[in-house]
């Protein structure tokens, strides 16, 4: 298996209220290596582009306003099978739903506060790294 690249995003939820330095440890302690990180403020505007698989879905409007609440981080990270094990250290989109020591299961407020966003596939990844971070920053 070839080391992957993802996109991981720390959301303002998260940051809110200072979780942002365990998040980060949690994912340094399960063998991600972060190759590039930053924090920022989105724009509504940049919100939309980045979320614009869901523009039709009932929750856009509401997830666009709470992800320009804050800042956010977001962060390049790799390891061998980054994509499903970052998923899959996230937990479920529903913390309620989420397993026990996941991020989402321990930070996460609700389904749309929910701590963390990762890239659900390769094709994902590679639209949602260069989003936020130029070929010099990777």
């Amino acid at each position: 298996m070839s080391v992957e690249k993802t996109l991981a995003m720390i959301k303002p939820d998260a940051l809110e209220r200072g979780k942002q330095g365990l998040i980060i440890d949690r994912i340094l302690t399960n063998g991600f290596k972060i190759t590039a990180m930053k924090q920022m403020r989105l724009t509504r505007v940049q919100a939309e582009a980045f979320y614009k698989e869901h523009a039709e879905r009932p929750f856009f409007d509401s997830l666009c306003s709470y992800m320009t609440s804050g800042p956010i981080i977001a962060l390049v990270m790799e390891k061998e099978n980054a994509i499903k094990d970052w998923r899959d250290l996230m937990g479920a989109t529903d913390p309620t739903e989420a397993d026990a020591g996941t991020i989402r299961k321990d930070f996460a407020e609700s389904k749309e506060r929910n701590s963390s966003h990762g890239s659900d596939s390769p094709q994902s990844a590679h639209r949602e790294v260069p989003f936020f971070f130029s070929q010099l920053e990777r």
